[in-house]
């Protein structure tokens, strides 16, 4: 085995040892027109000088077809633009990675492909064209969107399925019962809670959801339009997956409930600032999360009984590794402090 060193047109790759320059050429002429991808090449204006297998599948022309003429032939006539937009940046020595597009075949279907484009030196340095490597991105684009009109008629399905539980359960209570009344209030906003997260689960096929998208979500029904700064979220980005997701919008949910009953959010004054933030942890990241409440009526004494919502905030990252829920009941405001860690399997 011999390494062709800096001048390989592949860097570091090792190929068999060849008696000559035309023979190292000949074999990666070779693994070029054995390639699945189509593999072209072209000159500073433009003109196509080599022409692989691959091309051929893909595009239609043969070689002899091809090389000799504009690259250009391959595009729509809505995209002409794209070539003097590649030969300008090909000239300033830029590659262009995995640019989506659109290019059409000898019969004068469109096909979408994957480009990538990389300038090709002389032995002085200097550029004299360019190589181009397309893939077929057909069936690619095709699940995309089939997945995302699946994910649109699911979140359509979630939200109908919100309304037919709200008009269930409040077409079932007793009237003229306030406690009841309450109890479906409260409920339905524990339901919209794990909706809004289950939507957002939806938009992705990883099933998570980053934190400040998720906080977002759940706060705004308690978010004031005129005052921006009433809730206030900050922290750099976090991915978690579904399980806490669902425990967090439920947890947040009870806080702002809360705030807006007894805390923060009852008086004009009373502001609300979430801020999260991770660190390593042994297998992952430990993260967390503060919820702080002020401006509010001061809090004289901890509450005696714990309700509900309270037992919810409680339990919320009990399944998580490391997880728990804090609850802080300062003079200044509610303060409530979560910790979990996130594992790298998560």
């Amino acid at each position: 085995m011999a390494d062709l060193g800096r001048n390989s047109p592949f860097p570091g790759t090792r190929l068999p040892s060849l008696g000559d320059a035309g023979e190292v050429q000949q074999f990666l002429a070779a693994i070029v027109e054995s390639s699945d991808d189509a593999i072209l090449s072209k000159d500073l204006q433009g003109i196509i000088t080599s022409w692989n297998g691959g091309c051929v599948r893909l595009f239609g022309y043969t070689a002899d077809e091809a090389i000799g003429r504009p690259a250009a032939m391959l595009h729509p006539a809505d995209r002409h633009d794209e070539e003097a937009m590649i030969l300008m940046r090909l000239r300033l020595g830029e590659k262009i990675d995995h640019y989506e597009t659109v290019r059409q075949r000898k019969d004068g279907s469109l096909v979408d492909i994957s480009l990538s484009v990389s300038p090709i030196r002389n032995h002085q340095g200097t550029i004299v064209g360019a190589s181009k490597v397309a893939r077929d991105i057909t069936e690619r684009k095709r699940a995309a969107e089939q997945q995302e009109l699946m994910l649109g008629e699911m979140r359509h399905r979630v939200k109908n399925l919100s309304t037919v539980i709200e008009a269930l359960a409040r077409q079932s209570r007793p009237r003229d019962e306030p406690a009841v009344e309450l109890f479906v209030d409260a409920f339905m906003g524990r339901i919209r809670a794990l909706l809004s997260a289950g939507e957002l689960l939806l938009a992705t096929t990883q099933r998570n959801v980053e934190l400040k998208q998720l906080f977002d979500r759940v706060l705004v029904p308690f978010a004031d339009p005129n005052a921006a700064d009433r809730i206030v979220l900050k922290g750099l980005p976090i991915i978690i997956p579904e399980r806490t997701a669902g425990n967090l919008a439920l947890a947040m949910h009870e806080l702002a409930t809360n705030a807006l009953k007894y805390g923060a959010l009852k008086t004009p004054q009373g502001k609300v600032q979430v801020a999260w933030s991770s660190e390593p942890a042994e297998g992952g990241r430990r993260v967390q999360i503060d919820w702080r409440e002020s401006g509010g009526e001061p809090i004289l004494s901890k509450p005696e009984h714990k309700g509900f919502g309270t037992r919810v905030i409680a339990t919320a990252l009990a399944s998580e590794r490391d997880g728990a829920s804090e609850l802080h009941f300062e003079r200044g405001g509610l303060h409530c402090h979560f910790h979990f860690t996130l594992t790298d399997s998560d």
